[in-house]
């Protein structure tokens, strides 16, 4: 099987309208970049975004923000876009906000086969309406479902050309279990290599997981935030 391609455009080709799509990183390290200039380009929408944020207004998914490509985002934080604020005020988007360990727990639910999770996270919130709730052991959890996404993206520092991929430090946060959970993964890396060049002890995700794969370009070494200490 073949897994690599020439570039995003190639990768996404058949993401339609009104599918789910998980998208990796966390904060601004770790987003599929090319994949997101991709799915713009294409004009997609009514999409369904799952991703630990919404990115800023000017990168990730806030670019996808702009062109109104997202109905619904899933997503544990928000607080860095103010289209994402307009945009969920007007009602003109669906949003619902996971705390961050169930967020990651769905995914990686989906990726292990597994339809639910228990969690004591969301109890006696507005995150439990309508949820089912179990006791165990004289404490109540809440049942997640697990996700399912047609696509997942995610964004790689190193990976072979059979689908191997290596994360760096905070990268590393929501990739992998989103990179397991998607029906077809598609990988971008920063430098392909071929099988055999990685060491087999560092690699985090197994290639069986990976469908597609490319080599990406121009990728941008954002800050969220610069904090300055004071001249004295």
């Amino acid at each position: 099987m073949n897994k690599v391609v020439k570039d995003a455009d190639e990768a996404i080709y058949d993401i339609e309208d009104g599918m789910t799509l998980m998208l990796g990183g966390f904060g601004l390290c770790g987003l599929p970049e090319n994949c997101i200039s991709a799915l713009v380009r294409k004009g997609v929408k009514d999409l369904t975004c799952i991703s630990n944020n919404a990115g800023v207004d000017d990168f990730g998914i806030g670019l996808m923000l702009k062109k109104r490509q997202v109905k619904k985002m899933v997503a544990s934080y928000v607080g860095e876009n103010a289209e994402f604020e307009r945009q969920l005020l007007s009602g003109e988007m669906e949003v619902e906000l996971i705390p961050q360990g169930t967020l990651a727990t769905r995914c990686m639910a989906a990726g292990y086969g597994m339809p639910a999770i228990f969690t004591p996270a969301g109890i006696g919130t507005e995150v439990a309406i309508g949820k089912e709730i179990r006791n165990f052991n004289g404490k109540d959890y809440l049942m997640e479902m697990a996700f399912e996404a047609d696509f997942a993206l995610v964004k790689a520092w190193k990976g072979d050309t059979m689908g191997n991929l290596v994360f760096r430090a905070t990268a590393r946060n929501f990739n992998p279990v989103m990179a397991m959970a998607g029906k077809v993964t598609i990988a971008e890396v920063e430098e392909l290599v071929q099988p055999g060049e990685l060491d087999p002890d560092h690699i985090h995700t197994p290639g069986i997981y990976v469908h597609r794969i490319f080599q990406g370009t121009d990728y941008e070494k954002r800050i969220e935030n610069k904090t300055h200490r004071k001249k004295k």
